[in-house]
Order: C-alpha cells, then sequence, then structure tokens
C-alpha cells in the first residue's frame, strides 16, 4: 500500500491520501480530542500520536493537523504506520454514521439554496483539494456564515481564501450577498 503525503497551505496541517475511500460520499468529519472519536477507531489512533492535535476525514484523504511544536519529519513515520495498518486490515473509519451537520437556515429561501450550492459545487471541491472543507453556516441580513474545517481551520491563508475568493464569487452570482465571515466552534 502507497500512501501519498500533500502539503497544504497550512503549515500545521498535512495531507495523507491513502489510495483507497475514507468517508466517500459521507459528510466530512473532524475530530481534535481523544473524547470526540468515539465513533472512529482510524482518529482514536491518530489523535493517540503525539503531536497531532487534529484529524479530518474527507472522501479520500485524511488530513492531520499537528501540535505547533511538533516535527513533521519525526510525525510522518508514525501516521504512515498507523493509516497503513488500519487500510490493510480493512478496519472501518467510521463505525456508525452520524446525521449530517445541517445549515442554520429556514430551507425554502432560494438565495440560500443558490449560496449552497456555489458553496456544494464550487468551494468545496477546490478547498477539498487543500486538505479541507467549508460548510455554510447560515445567511443572515445579507451576511454569509462559514465554518471552515480540516487544513482550513487555523490557516493563515483562510481569511484571503474568504475575502478574495469566496466572498468576491458569491458576491458577482448572488447579488443580495454583502459579506462573508468565518465562524468558529
Amino acid at each position: 500500500m502507497f500512501i501519498q503525503t500533500q502539503e497544504t497551505p497550512n503549515p500545521q496541517s498535512l495531507m495523507f491520501v491513502p489510495g483507497r475511500t475514507v468517508l466517500g460520499d459521507n459528510e466530512p468529519m473532524f475530530f481534535e480530542s481523544l473524547n470526540s472519536c468515539e465513533n472512529s477507531p482510524l482518529a482514536k489512533r491518530l489523535l493517540s500520536v503525539e503531536g497531532i492535535e487534529g484529524v479530518f476525514f474527507g472522501s479520500d484523504f485524511i488530513t492531520l493537523t499537528k501540535k505547533v511544536d511538533a516535527d513533521w519529519f519525526t510525525l510522518k513515520p508514525h501516521v504512515l504506520g498507523v493509516i497503513m495498518e488500519h487500510f490493510v486490515n480493512n478496519l472501518p473509519v467510521i463505525l456508525v454514521h452520524e446525521k449530517k451537520e445541517g445549515p442554520i437556515c429556514d430551507s425554502i429561501d432560494p438565495v440560500f439554496k443558490q449560496i449552497q450550492e456555489i458553496i456544494d459545487t464550487r468551494v468545496r471541491p477546490a478547498v477539498a483539494n487543500d486538505g479541507g472543507d467549508i460548510v455554510l453556516h447560515s445567511f443572515v441580513d445579507g451576511i454569509v456564515y462559514l465554518k471552515m474545517k480540516g487544513a482550513c481551520a487555523g490557516c493563515p491563508s483562510s481569511t484571503v481564501t474568504l475575502k478574495s475568493g469566496i466572498e468576491n464569487m458569491l458576491k458577482f452570482y448572488v447579488p443580495e450577498v454583502i459579506e462573508v465571515q468565518q465562524i468558529n466552534d
């Protein structure tokens, strides 16, 4: 089994591509504590590696976020071993799939639906290439609230991505959009 690694715009995050389905069509998932990953034996093992503080599962990749004082040179062999052992033994990534995290908004609002479609078709695939995900949280009084996950959460360039990229695109296609803001958990 060969696992590719790819750098992300966030220097604290590294993307691992095992060449196998991780979550497939299921919603991406993020884990940042051992208590939060009872549903994922793989996330639990990865968070047990000293220096790892975040695990993000995408359709066919895993993005790990390290502590600031940790070194990828030291972490990478341990992480690769955990991922390889997991997939070689055909263990499940997630034991039970949880209900999709839904945005907060009236689902019949046509403007919200238009924003959601742009996020899903244009933004999320591009963000996934960098090892992250972005979720539309709400649209209130012309402001789009987005939640960044994986490599995008805490990335130094996330503000530029939000303002220069996503905000400009949404303003172009949806005149009702005034601003885009990031929300944190």
